[in-house]
């Protein structure tokens, strides 16, 4: 649906119900239908929002208004309108450094932060001339496809995907293609970050080669009081096409732990199981296996 929201029209796609709502952010070059996936696994536990944000998708394109508070206070008048009491926002690169600056402002009903390969609170470490190249990733197909293969998704996607991707990335508006790589990225909100007081999610690809996870281990989780770091393997930039069930499956973990009764809660460790194994709310820690994935270990007395 079409939601005026802070003055513009912003495409607004609900599907689920329950409580809390995930809201979900995207990347710059995405939409709402990059985390078609990872909706179509949490939709029969939660509530979903995902917009399309200003400049991308079929929200409005207006000419100026793109620094990190405008998206962001897109995103909390979007809320505001559709009177969610209790929400969870879930970041993607770009949409993940928004979610911050809104978590930095503390709004009521916020209950966590789960921030998917984000963008960390600091300026992107990149010189003019690299970022003026970004301008024109998305602006033939070909390029779309260069940027996928060299930088998002190194990886691969599946054929669909790809074609979504460039589709999206195709459709965003001159503005907002500009607007990212030569001013909202370089935005330093890492003193707001501090004051975080919700607890995060974070999750990484192992071949990100955007915002690694050495970046965010530096950059981001020693600025956030209550975070956790989880990395996926073989997985690159684009997480929510790459690896959905992991995704949503550290979501759902994630969510269950902040709604479950203080004795019973769980805390996500980066260690033990494979990702998939975080969706359980009850996992015996001594079924832990060898290598870096998702662990879901309960919280309890004889453990603490």
């Amino acid at each position: 649906m079409m939601l005026k929201a802070n003055g513009i029209h912003l495409q607004v796609e609900q599907r689920g119900a329950g409580s809390p709502t995930l809201v979900f952010l995207h990347y710059w070059g995405g939409s709402a239908r990059t985390w078609r996936h990872v909706v179509d696994r949490l939709v029969d536990d939660f509530r979903t929002v995902a917009l399309d944000q200003r400049g991308w998708g079929r929200s409005a394109a207006p000419a100026t208004g793109y620094a990190l508070a405008d998206l962001a206070d897109d995103a909390q008048a979007v809320i505001r309108a559709l009177d969610l009491e209790r929400y969870i926002l879930v970041g993607h690169s770009m949409g993940g450094k928004v979610a911050q600056l809104i978590a930095s402002r503390r709004p009521r009903g916020l209950m966590g932060l789960a921030l998917i390969a984000p963008a960390p609170p600091v300026p992107l470490v990149l010189p003019l001339a690299g970022r003026q190249g970004m301008v024109r990733a998305y602006d033939t197909r070909e390029s779309v496809v260069a940027t996928v293969a060299q930088v998002l998704a190194p990886d691969g996607l599946d054929p669909a995907d790809l074609e979504t991707v460039i589709e999206d990335s195709l459709a965003g508006a001159l503005a907002a293609k500009e607007a990212w790589p030569l001013s909202t990225s370089q935005e330093d909100i890492a003193s707001a970050v501090a004051g975080i007081e919700v607890p995060a999610l974070v999750v990484s690809g192992e071949h990100d080669r955007v915002d690694p996870p050495a970046v965010l281990q530096r950059e981001l989780l020693p600025r956030l009081a209550r975070a956790q770091l989880h990395v996926l393997p073989r997985v690159g930039h684009l997480s929510p096409y790459e690896a959905p069930d992991a995704v949503a499956d550290l979501v759902r973990a994630f969510a269950v732990s902040l709604t479950a009764g203080e004795s019973e809660r769980e805390e996500c460790r980066y260690y033990g199981l494979s990702p998939a194994a975080a969706a359980s709310a009850r996992l015996d820690p001594s079924q832990a296996e060898t290598g870096p994935a998702a662990h879901v270990v309960p919280r309890a007395k004889d453990n603490a």
